[in-house]
């Protein structure tokens, strides 16, 4: 049999998973185009943590070091997620600041308790 594309995939395997930075839109030839510019986000391993059950990602960075970005038409975007930092074994700061999480950890599990509707997508 021939692989399905990624996006026919039911759960995670079929999603994908973007920081985003920016909404913004643009008019061409008077057809107004609202997207969002995201840093993408890449599954670590290819299935869930055998202790959490969580889907884990890492941010995805080109060969020059420079953030994986996109700009993507919002319809495309399906729902919010949850990303829950995962910890090393070193002590933490004393000061971090919330918004800063996504810029300080390497790898996050992806919260599939957050909601009902996120457990649905994701299983």
């Amino acid at each position: 049999h021939d692989a399905l594309p990624i996006a026919t995939l039911p759960g995670m395997p079929g999603m994908d998973v973007g920081r985003i930075f920016l909404f913004f839109s643009f008019v061409f030839r008077d057809v107004s185009y609202p997207c969002a510019l995201i840093h993408w986000f890449e599954c670590v391993g290819g299935r869930p943590d055998d202790d959490t059950g969580f889907w884990m990602v890492r941010p995805m960075y080109e060969r020059n070091g420079q953030r994986s970005l996109a700009v993507i038409h919002i319809e495309s975007i399906i729902r919010a997620a949850h990303l829950a930092p995962i910890f090393g074994s070193g002590l933490m700061p004393d000061k971090i600041h919330f918004s800063d999480t996504l810029d300080i950890f390497n790898t996050y599990f992806v919260n599939s308790y957050a909601d009902h509707h996120t457990n649905e997508f994701l299983s």
